[in-house]
């Protein structure tokens, strides 16, 4: 009864009219006794089911003896016989049914009165509605759940609602529902009557608690951002929060996947698989690289003029020389590993062939291919039997499915991981931010999470001069310069000018993308360790003086020391087979709760939403004096 006062005292102070009639009391509240249905209270109060699942639209999943439901009165017309005219309204982008009631001089329940559909669902761009034109003297008013008070309305707050929730519901943000309520107590009480827009954007203020968060926009934060920070693309954010078509605002309130909802900065496990192996039945892997056998003659000297002369069959025979490793430490360690090696010949048309004609469905996992339209085959092919593909190499976005495992992390993990690290890190230190017009989103999101950064952009001939520098960065303070670009150019000018200033200027270089441009001729690997430059990796590099198994065995096999492709083919196979090894499958055994690391690479896989798995584990390395990277994170 207490809530049925609130409720009804929140009605008073906001002026709502009714139509004459001998009711005093438009809502009631019913707790639910055992047994009873929304059939048999609606018989008990006279009214129908569609009004109280409008009121209450959580009691469509059901209601039980806990449940409070609110209960409307009959509706009252004062309408009598009068003839009314219409005009036909096409809905514009982001109207509202309150700016369209305003336009012509009508009541929201007007609108709805002629057009029944807008009591259970929204407007949508483009419909037809159905306008009266009724006289100021003649306009009904027609009691409805929610009563409409100019721009606002009621709202209980009910079980499991929080303020997020509410906030969401009505497409607005947290502080703008305060705004609205500011006497409401800040843990938000079941039964408080709230203030709020008279328009959901969604249909409940409650999500799966065990599968979603809310997650609150902050300033500056656009669909790019969100891309790199939760790994949503804006596709599968506006799938989730379809108000959020029209584009995002400070504070605005989204529900995402839990699995989309912790950052990169958390704590994780490291883990030893070697130390968990569990299943030792035989498991069956499938490798398929493009060694393009097909298109070298039959004489030794050929084949080898052939791999001299063709990259990608180059990096594929070094990436299967760290498969077979892995296998051979794998049947060390007493595993019975059986490998089925296919050519794809990095033709889409083999790749289609070698699958549809060999059989898979007792394969544990497939490793490659390397080309991304063709893994993204693979994977889609596999998928019916649900077999683990691995993108060995790629990390292009690619379409993932269900199945489909992105053994590199993206581009776009690494550049929000270093952001992340200068944004904690950068403390009193003056930054300074060089880039050029082709990373104006890369510039958008330091400048987001470091405002104080200064800027500074390559003059028109695409270089800058000593004195632009100088006039940016101080004496006796440590210099953080964060350099943006993919020009080799502009790249050696600035290392060069950086290099060379006084030594009484203490400076470190950043980037948030250090691409093939960094080995450009004209830049001094020198230079850069001078300046400590640190970047985001997806692998570390191996001390070549260290006893390391693996190093030692391949090059007692092969004599030579391994590239970075046979050390990823060991690092990938590995994985797979200890993951297989641990726990059966390897969809088991890839939570984002621990993560893997071995020669160069490590792995940490996190399911992404309505698709496969992508890897977040990532270094970040400085260059020391010496020549060697360190690993700082």
């Amino acid at each position: 009864m207490k809530q049925l006062i609130i409720f009804l005292s929140f009605l008073m102070v906001f002026g709502v009219s009714y139509a004459e009639g001998p009711s005093q009391q438009n809502y009631r509240s019913h707790q639910v006794k055992q047994g009873e249905t929304v059939y048999s209270i609606s018989k008990k109060y006279g009214v129908s089911e569609a009004s109280i699942y409008i009121l209450n639209p959580d009691a469509r999943n059901g209601i039980n003896s806990s449940s409070v439901l609110i209960i409307p009165s009959v509706g009252i017309s004062n309408a009598g016989s009068i003839q009314v005219k219409f005009k036909k309204h096409r809905v514009k982008r982001k109207e509202t049914l309150f700016s369209i009631a305003q336009n012509y001089n009508i009541t929201v329940d007007d609108i709805k009165k002629y057009n029944k559909h807008l009591y259970s669902k929204g407007l949508k761009k483009g419909e037809k509605l159905q306008i009266p034109i009724i006289p100021k003297s003649q306009s009904t008013t027609e009691v409805t759940p929610h009563t409409e008070t100019g721009e606002t309305k009621a709202h209980i707050i009910l079980a499991k609602e929080t303020k997020y929730g509410i906030a969401r519901k009505y497409g607005i943000t947290i502080a703008e529902l305060e705004t609205l309520n500011p006497n409401v107590p800040t843990n938000f009480p079941i039964g408080t009557v709230l203030k709020v827009p008279n328009t959901s954007v969604t249909a409940s203020a409650t999500i799966e608690e065990s599968a979603f968060d809310f997650y609150e926009v902050q300033p500056k934060e656009g669909f790019y951002r969100l891309k790199i920070k939760l790994g949503l693309t804006q596709e599968e954010i506006v799938t989730l929060n379809p108000y959020a078509m029209d584009g995002l605002k400070d504070g605005m309130i989204l529900k995402i996947p839990k699995e989309n909802a912790t950052t990169l900065s958390e704590s994780t496990i490291r883990v030893d698989l070697e130390n968990y192996i569990d299943d030792r039945s035989k498991k069956r892997v499938a490798v398929l690289l493009p060694f393009q056998l097909r298109n070298s003659t039959d004489s030794i000297s050929g084949k080898i003029e052939f791999i001299k002369n063709n990259r990608t069959a180059r990096i594929a025979l070094d990436f299967y020389s760290g498969v077979l490793m892995a296998a051979e430490f794998a049947k060390d360690k007493g595993l019975s590993i059986e490998l089925d090696i296919y050519d794809t010949e990095g033709n889409i048309n083999k790749t289609n062939s070698i699958l549809t004609r060999n059989d898979f469905s007792t394969v544990d996992a497939v490793i490659g291919p390397l080309l991304s339209k063709n893994v993204e085959k693979t994977a889609a092919i596999l998928k019916r039997d649900n077999i683990p593909v691995f993108s060995p190499l790629s990390n292009r976005t690619i379409k993932l499915t269900s199945n489909l495992f992105q053994t590199l992390p993206s581009s776009e993990l690494l550049e929000t991981a270093m952001i992340d690290y200068l944004k904690e890190n950068a403390g009193t230190r003056n930054v300074l931010l060089i880039s050029d017009h082709t990373k104006s989103n890369q510039k958008e999101a330091i400048l987001a999470a470091i405002p104080n950064a200064r800027t500074l952009v390559p003059r028109e001939e695409g270089f800058l001069y000593i004195v632009d520098i100088e006039n940016k960065i101080e004496k006796g303070r440590e210099n953080w310069v964060i350099l943006e670009s993919e020009d080799p150019v502009i790249i050696s000018n600035v290392v060069a000018l950086l290099n060379g200033m006084p030594e009484e200027y203490i400076i470190r270089l950043f980037t948030t993308d250090k691409n093939d441009n960094y080995d450009y001729d004209d830049i001094s690997n020198l230079h850069l360790a001078n300046l400590n430059f640190t970047f985001p990796s997806i692998s570390k590099s191996y001390d070549h003086n260290e006893k390391i198994a693996f190093l030692v065995s391949y090059k007692n096999k092969y004599g030579v020391l391994p590239n970075r492709f046979a050390v990823r083919g060991f690092d990938v196979t590995y994985d797979v087979l200890l993951r297989l090894a641990a726990r059966g499958n390897v969809y088991d055994a890839s939570n984002d709760d621990f993560e893997t690391e071995y020669i160069e690479n490590k792995f940490r896989y996190r399911k992404k939403m309505f698709s496969g798995y992508t890897n977040i584990a990532f270094y970040i390395l400085k260059y020391n004096e010496d020549l060697r990277f360190e690993v700082v994170k």
